[in-house]
């Protein structure tokens, strides 16, 4: 039986390939070198705040006045509290509310303020492309499933993709340059792709599944449903106080000894149904954290059964640290930057080849080069004007990835855009390094902070070679321009 796909469905995949792709090349960009940064998110937050002292040993009732006092200080109601505990990828203890934080000292009081903002701004860019949360979630979900699709349609639309997985041709035309670097990256990180994209797809989709789950499952009642999947709210009447964090605590070594507390969350907070949430990590496992609940005066009520439920339920609370990296050893995580870059030259490398493939040139080729090359220097100026002078940067970031495109459409050319704003980008990382050691002294090269200030160090040079390495465009003698496509035309078939 003949399993190859037949002539007319690779051709019609390769059509469908290529329109999803350029459809959505730049916003698939954005979010997956967003996505590829944030993996090191923990490290980033404590490269903002470099000066904060950190520890993995903390008591009780530490935490406890730290909570306390925070209640003091509140000036608004809040849903929710927030009690960060020290964790190795974390070794900080704060307490927070909806709108605001604060880092605990060593003997309770509360300290400087939680100020995360760049690390934030890349967080949102990767989950809601800084539109807001609702529909942005739902939008990257959208480019989640439609990367799923452009990987099956990709490997339909290419028969000979694994025979030709070691084929490079960098030194021919443009086309066949692009294609051999989009496919050879598309083979070998195929599984983490089609990975990041399913569970990317889940985050923003689930609250649309949980509709037809619902109406197919539990007759439409979505709070049933949500109850089953992530267990049912307790139902508590009692006096409005606060909640008992030294008692909480002292229960969780008693109840479960084999789970890592990092976090307490107190819903309803003020109210008669208010109660904790205590997040256990257990070691070897990939649930984000199982979830232990206790009312105001830390008596048990139950837990909800991520460590040991129905397998639905652990699953569903595995998809965070399957998506972002945040388990096993460091390796991990720089395993998923690696393949997160990879699927980030895939991104670009596909919409390059449509451009390779075209017979003119437009001011489309500019706007692609100041996203592609524009993009790095935006999160570069936003985290000097943020993390350095602390000034607010969403908007910065967009800014300069506008003006990177202005700039391209002024310059007419690919490679003098792309040297010009490699160098930029480059200095810039320069000047964040700089800024950062000036602001933060000796704490900018100790911990968290100096690896990340080497990374930064390091991109810059890699920028910088980057352009140095671009020569000036030469126009193409007519011979060479037929020639060129007419391989494109060959490599297209």
């Amino acid at each position: 039986m003949k399993l190859a796909p037949s002539r007319e469905l690779v051709k019609r995949s390769l059509a469908s390939h290529s329109w999803i792709g350029v459809m959505i090349g730049a916003l698939m960009y954005l979010v997956c070198l967003s996505g590829t940064l944030a993996v090191f998110y923990p490290p980033l937050e404590r490269w903002e705040q470099p000066t904060i002292a950190e520890g993995l040993d903390y008591n009780a009732a530490q935490i406890e006045r730290g909570y306390r006092e925070m209640l003091g200080q509140l000036t608004e109601d809040t849903h929710h509290i927030y009690i960060g505990l020290p964790s190795e990828d974390l070794p900080r203890a704060t307490v927070a509310t909806d709108t605001q934080g604060w880092f605990i000292n060593a003997d309770g009081s509360l300290g400087e303020k939680v100020a995360h903002d760049w690390t934030h701004l890349l967080i949102d860019l990767h989950l809601y492309l800084h539109l807001p949360e609702t529909w942005g979630m739902i939008l990257v979900s959208i480019l989640g499933a439609l990367l799923c699709g452009l990987i099956v349609s990709g490997f339909i639309a290419h028969p000979s993709i694994f025979r030709d997985a070691f084929s490079f041709r960098l030194k021919g035309s443009k086309h066949l340059e692009q294609a051999d670097i989009h496919n050879r990256l598309s083979v070998w990180a195929a599984p983490f792709h089609l990975m990041i994209a399913i569970t990317g797809a889940f985050f923003g989709l689930a609250a649309l599944m949980a509709l037809v789950f619902a109406e197919a499952h539990f007759e439409g009642d979505t709070d049933a449903m949500m109850a089953a999947a992530y267990g049912a709210e307790p139902r508590l009447e009692q006096p409005v106080e606060p909640a008992n964090i030294q008692e909480i605590l002292h229960k969780m070594e008693e109840l479960a000894p084999e789970a890592e507390p990092f976090y307490i969350t107190l819903e309803d907070v003020n109210t008669p149904a208010q109660y904790a949430l205590v997040g256990g990590a257990h070691e070897n496992r990939l649930i984000y954290a199982e979830q232990y609940r206790f009312d105001n005066q830390g008596e048990y009520l139950g837990k909800v059964g991520y460590s040991d439920g129905e397998p639905g339920r652990q699953a569903i609370f595995s998809v965070y640290r399957i998506h972002f990296g945040h388990f096993g050893p460091l390796v991990v995580q720089l395993l998923y930057f690696i393949l997160g870059l990879a699927l980030t030259v895939v991104s670009v490398s596909g919409v390059n080849i449509w451009f390779a493939k075209r017979k003119s040139r437009d001011s489309l080729n500019n706007l692609w080069i100041g996203i592609v090359w524009g993009t790095p220097f935006g999160l570069a100026l936003s985290a000097f004007t943020q993390v350095v002078l602390g000034i607010p940067s969403t908007a910065l970031l967009w800014a300069a990835i506008v003006l990177s495109m202005v700039l391209a459409q002024v310059l007419r050319d690919d490679r003098k855009s792309k040297c010009v704003l490699l160098a930029t980008t480059a200095l810039m990382l320069l000047l964040l390094v700089l800024g950062h050691g000036i602001r933060f002294g000796a704490h900018a090269v100790s911990g968290a902070a100096l690896w990340v200030n080497a990374s930064v160090l390091a991109a810059a040079v890699l920028f910088g070679w980057m352009a140095l390495r671009i020569r000036p465009s030469a126009a193409l003698p007519l011979s060479a321009e037929r020639s060129y496509a007419k391989s494109a035309q060959g490599a297209s078939e």
